[in-house]
């Protein structure tokens, strides 16, 4: 084990559990455990938002595919960054407005009942886990590959720290390591490409010529099809992580924390503008790693690619650069676990304990108690999950991911916020069809039956699950609804809300 790289370790896992005992204080209460009190600003919330999103996947893993593939590598970036202006202008400020601690409180302002919470909770908690394992399994392998450790003492590491956050800190201490790394993930990647522009004395020109003469493409490098063989695919994968952000718990959650709309219009401006930073950086990272690392290094080190930025930064500075690299990858793990844990405890908790099971029937401390239980209950099984799965191709997780959120809690949310003729009838044959097409096509392409060629279900399950929401809508007596007028003016100036 490198002495450097453990330090750098070290010192992250002892800064975060630092910020833990601070935020543990400040979570006394339900209000403070689930959503910060709503304590957070508009900026802190939309880097902590760009914390939660940016995972290693993507710090590591689209430089990795651009070095690789050139421009279809970059088709990730551009997709996620995109599905903000979505969240900005539909989905935020309505989110704010009628929710409480959760997505199952948005959908009961216009739905209530326990079966359509429990239906929303459940599909919710499973995006949740579908994401979460795919990212455990990751850090698994990525800790075990750069400090030696084994895998399963490295999911255990992640595991138990992320459990930790979550049961003793709350949304406080999940949203400032959230925060910290983001600091971290920005300083790091605007620090490689500063080096490596200097490196090459700010001449881009021979970066690209570079890149073209060390990459098999050549000129090729710069165009697309180099990843996707059919445009299908491309349309499927952009379409996914498009709408799919709009749909993920851990994401939607975070416009609760701030006092009010023009905090949660904030929040998703400043993590467009951050993300949007860091995307345009990595594609400089991926352009600079196959040109000064070389298409052969990188295969011979990692076929996957995962590993890009880390050998542009040993070429760029040596191992003290290699191990901050590294630590801002390890905090960039941690954030994003905890994220989506906390997301799956707080629907676990406050959608299906205290709504469904208990009919709102406990108190404050017991609520408190039964929240914290649940975070271990989520983090051990998320563990064993992910310890099991250590020799499975777990890559088609986040493409199902994606596709299930954009299939089910997207169109959910977009018709109870606009459409007026939606009813529950509507709202439960969407859900059920977005998700049951999206798991059918996952089951029968390449990584399941190989019945079908197509990797990434979006561009089926998506259709699938607007037209399942709307012939459930048309096909039932047409009510009058009260409710959507009163919720109308909520979502557009907040009176009447909680």
């Amino acid at each position: 084990m490198n002495v450097t790289y453990f330090i750098f370790f070290l010192a992250i896992v002892v800064g975060t559990l630092i910020i833990t005992h601070w935020a543990a204080e400040r979570s006394k209460t339900t209000h403070q455990f689930y959503v910060a009190s709503g304590s957070l600003t508009g900026f802190q919330n939309g880097m902590a938002i760009a914390g939660d999103f940016i995972s290693a996947a993507s710090f590591l893993g689209i430089a990795g595919l651009i070095a690789f593939y050139g421009y279809d590598g970059f088709l990730y970036a551009t997709g996620f960054l995109v599905s903000y202006i979505i969240l900005l202008f539909l989905i935020a400020e309505p989110v704010h407005y009628l929710g409480k601690y959760t997505i199952g409180d948005v959908i009961a302002a216009r739905f209530p009942g326990r079966t359509m919470r429990l239906l929303v909770a459940a599909i919710g908690i499973l995006i949740s886990i579908l994401y979460l394992i795919p990212q455990l399994v990751a850090s698994g392998l990525l800790i075990r590959l750069l400090l030696g450790v084994d895998y399963a003492a490295s999911v255990w590491i992640i595991g138990i720290l992320m459990t930790i956050y979550v049961v003793f800190g709350g949304m406080v201490a999940t949203s400032w390591v959230q925060i910290i790394k983001t600091v971290l993930l920005m300083s790091g990647t605007i620090l490689l490409v500063f080096i490596l522009l200097s490196w090459i004395n700010w001449d881009f020109s021979f970066l690209w010529d570079q890149a073209a003469k060390q990459s098999p493409l050549g000129e090729q490098f710069f165009h697309p099809g180099n990843l996707f063989d059919h445009p299908v695919e491309t349309f499927s994968l952009t379409l996914s992580l498009i709408l799919g952000t709009s749909g993920l718990p851990h994401i939607l959650i975070r416009f609760l924390t701030v006092k009010n709309a023009a905090g949660a219009r904030v929040s998703a401006m400043s993590a467009t503008w951050i993300i949007g930073c860091f995307y345009l950086m990595t594609l400089v990272l991926g352009i600079g790693a196959v040109a000064l690392v070389g298409w052969d290094q990188l295969v011979q080190a990692d076929s996957s690619g995962n590993l890009a930025a880390l050998l542009l930064a040993e070429v760029l500075g040596g191992d003290f650069l290699v191990a901050f690299v590294m630590a801002v990858a390890f905090a960039t793990i941690i954030a994003v676990v905890t994220g989506l844990i906390f997301a799956a405890t707080s629907s676990l908790a406050h959608d299906i304990y205290f709504h469904t099971i208990k009919k709102k029937q406990v108190d404050e401390k017991e609520q408190l108690f039964v929240a914290r239980l649940t975070a271990v209950f989520v983090g051990f099984l998320s563990i064993f999950l992910s310890i099991g799965m250590e020799e499975s191709n777990v890559a088609f997780l986040v493409s199902l991911t994606f596709s299930v959120a954009a299939a089910t809690i997207f169109p959910l949310l977009l018709f109870t916020f606009y459409w007026k003729r939606f009813n529950r009838v509507g709202a439960y044959s969407g859900l059920l069809t977005g998700f049951f097409v999206s798991v059918l096509l996952v089951g029968l392409g390449p990584e399941g039956l190989s019945v079908l060629s197509l990797y990434n279900p979006g561009i089926v399950a998506i259709p699938s699950g607007f037209l399942g929401a709307i012939v459930g809508t048309l096909v039932t007596k047409k009510t009058s609804d009260d409710r959507f007028e009163e919720l109308t003016v909520r979502v557009h100036t907040g009176i009447g809300g909680n």
